[in-house]
């Protein structure tokens, strides 16, 4: 399987697959799964349903590498009109949030640009909620991270994503422990060298287990503020959840994200158990890399789609 998920990741950077992989009904039934739809509006009507079962929702607008100014002001102010139309919902719990990537700010452009769209995302959330920051390619770890601490100074409720397969990600970890940050952790699902990320799904899993590890005692002890778990892994979240438990961190403060359509049947148990299940709703037509990369994560997901296939 290691061979197809790199054919995966390397599918998901063709400009000829994504300017035409749209068109075929078996792959947007198959994206259906994972995302509501295009708009924000069915990402917010998603949300509404999930609500009601006590899981908290993440919008992102899909999208990265924007090519010009005007287009990350575009995309900073969508964000600003999102979270108008959040606010508008009320500040009923579960929450809200969103979660963007930095090159959609403008970042490789100029990450002062990139950061003052961020500044203006964050100034206008509510102080109580968290701006999610996605961490993408290895390439731009080091710029992403040094815009959070930039942000954190200023915004105490500004959080970032980190990835277990690359081997960084424990010196990372300990050098964001100090301003008790928000922390996402995951897994990770771009095609990196071996030098850069493990190969091996099951060197992954172990950093994985032993990067959240240190996330929990860093949540117990104060230093970190929010340790949340991005993973479809059942078996993990138990796992994880075993070793929270042990440490007397309370169900409420356990948090695990998954992503809209994957282990639903997971996520409400979560809701209803008491832990804090959140899902990460995804719209936008600027669909098909995300896609690929989400086929990439779990095999069962690519069987998912070639069943679709058949039944067009």
């Amino acid at each position: 399987m290691p061979i197809m998920r790199s054919l995966l990741l390397a599918a998901a950077q063709n400009r000829w697959l994504r300017d035409h992989a749209s068109h075929y009904r078996f792959v947007r039934r198959t994206v259906s799964r994972f995302m509501p739809g295009e708009s924000l509006d069915e990402a917010l009507s998603a949300a509404q349903i999930l609500r009601k079962k006590n899981i908290a929702a993440i919008f992102t607008h899909l999208g990265e590498n924007i090519a010009d100014r005007e287009e990350a002001r575009q995309v900073t102010r969508h964000y600003l009109d999102a979270l108008d139309r959040i606010h508008s919902l009320g500040a009923a719990a579960p929450a809200m949030e969103i979660s963007l990537k930095l090159t959609q700010l403008g970042l490789d452009l100029d990450p002062e640009l990139c950061y003052e769209n961020l500044q203006e995302i964050i100034a206008h959330e509510n102080k109580e909620t968290t701006v999610w920051i996605d961490m993408e390619s290895s390439e731009y770890v080091d710029r992403t991270l040094a815009i959070y601490h930039r942000a954190k100074q200023s915004y105490p409720n500004v959080g970032i994503c980190l990835q277990a397969y690359l081997h960084r990600t424990k010196e990372d970890l300990a050098a964001l422990l100090p301003p008790r940050p928000a922390i996402r952790l995951v897994k990770g699902a771009y095609n990196e060298p071996p030098q850069v990320a493990f190969a091996n799904k099951a060197d992954v899993d172990k950093n994985y287990f032993a990067l959240a590890q240190d996330m929990l005692c860093a949540q117990k002890d104060g230093t970190c503020q929010r340790a949340a778990f991005g993973t479809h892994d059942v078996a993990l979240i138990r796992r994880l959840a075993d070793s929270a438990a042990a440490m007397g961190i309370s169900v409420q403060d356990f948090e695990v994200q998954m992503l809209y359509g994957i282990q639903r049947a997971e996520q409400e148990r979560l809701a209803s158990t008491g832990y804090r299940s959140v899902v990460l709703v995804a719209y936008g037509t600027f669909w098909y890399p995300w896609f690929v990369r989400r086929l990439a994560e779990r095999p069962a997901n690519l069987w998912f789609m070639l069943r679709n296939l058949f039944a067009a």
